[in-house]
C-alpha cells in the first residue's frame, strides 16, 4: 500500500517521456470532462500504483501503461462500459477484455469518443 503522503506526480518518472505525455494529456481530458459535468466532483489518488479518478456518482478510471507502446484507461471489470464502448466505438478504439481501452502513445487521443466513455464512467451509477 502508498504512503497518503506519496506525491501523485512522482508516479510520472516510471514510465517513458511519450508514455508520461499521453498520461497527462489523458488526465487533463478526465479533469476537462469532469469539470463539463454536473455535480462530478474528481478525487485523484494512486491505486494499485496507478493514477486513479474517482466520482461518487461514477466508477473509477486508472490510468496505466499497457505495454511499451500503449496506455490503458481502465475501468472496473463488472461494470459493462467496455462492452457498451465496444458496441459504439468498436471500429475506431482497441480494447483489452472487459477492462480498459488501449491508446496508442504514438497516435493522438481520440477525444471525441474518450469524452464519451468519460462521462459514462464518471456518472455510471446514475443511471
Amino acid at each position: 500500500m502508498m504512503n497518503k503522503n506519496y506525491d501523485i506526480l512522482e508516479i510520472y518518472n516510471n514510465y517513458t517521456d511519450l508514455q508520461q505525455e499521453k498520461l497527462i494529456e489523458l488526465k487533463q481530458l478526465i479533469m476537462n470532462v469532469a469539470n463539463n459535468l454536473e455535480d462530478i466532483n474528481i478525487q485523484e489518488s494512486l491505486k494499485w500504483k496507478q493514477l486513479t479518478f474517482s466520482s461518487k456518482n461514477g466508477t473509477p478510471i486508472r490510468i496505466d501503461r499497457f505495454s511499451d507502446s500503449q496506455i490503458g484507461v481502465f475501468v472496473h471489470c463488472q461494470t459493462t462500459l467496455v462492452e457498451e464502448w465496444r458496441e459504439i466505438f468498436g471500429d475506431s478504439l482497441e480494447f483489452s477484455k472487459n477492462r480498459a481501452i488501449l491508446l496508442s502513445v504514438n497516435n493522438a487521443l481520440p477525444i471525441e469518443e474518450l469524452t464519451l466513455c468519460i462521462q459514462m464512467a464518471l456518472t455510471y451509477h446514475k443511471k
